[in-house]
């Protein structure tokens, strides 16, 4: 069983910058291509942001320049930093593969803007 665990979300001013982890355990974390996504109230969860088992990246237009997906696989370890924060990054943040989610999801880790 592969677990996924969410951590670093809190409450930042706009303009601020967080760091988000995901640790998995249970699986060849670094055979995967991870991403992490996001589910603001009442909107769809959408994918954020990718990064291949060769560290190839991708990002969400809404995110381009102001998000960095990076991993560290020898941790089974992704991370996310998010800087120039918006009031509409305010989500709950998930990590999973991508760009097909082939695992359960976490519990997710808050992040909220304030304007």
């Amino acid at each position: 069983q592969v677990q996924l665990v969410e951590s670093g979300g809190g409450l930042v001013q706009a303009g601020g910058s967080l760091r988000l982890s995901c640790a998995a355990s249970g699986s060849p974390f670094s055979i995967k291509s991870m991403g992490w996504y996001r589910q603001a109230p009442g909107k769809q969860r959408e994918l954020v942001a990718g990064i291949t088992s060769g560290g190839s990246t991708m990002y969400a237009d809404s995110v381009k320049g102001r998000f960095t997906v990076s991993r560290e696989n020898g941790k089974n370890k992704v991370y996310l930093q998010m800087s120039s924060l918006k009031p509409e990054d305010t989500a709950v943040y998930y990590c999973n593969t991508y760009p097909i989610t082939f695992w359960g999801w976490g519990q997710g880790t808050q992040v909220t803007v304030s304007s």
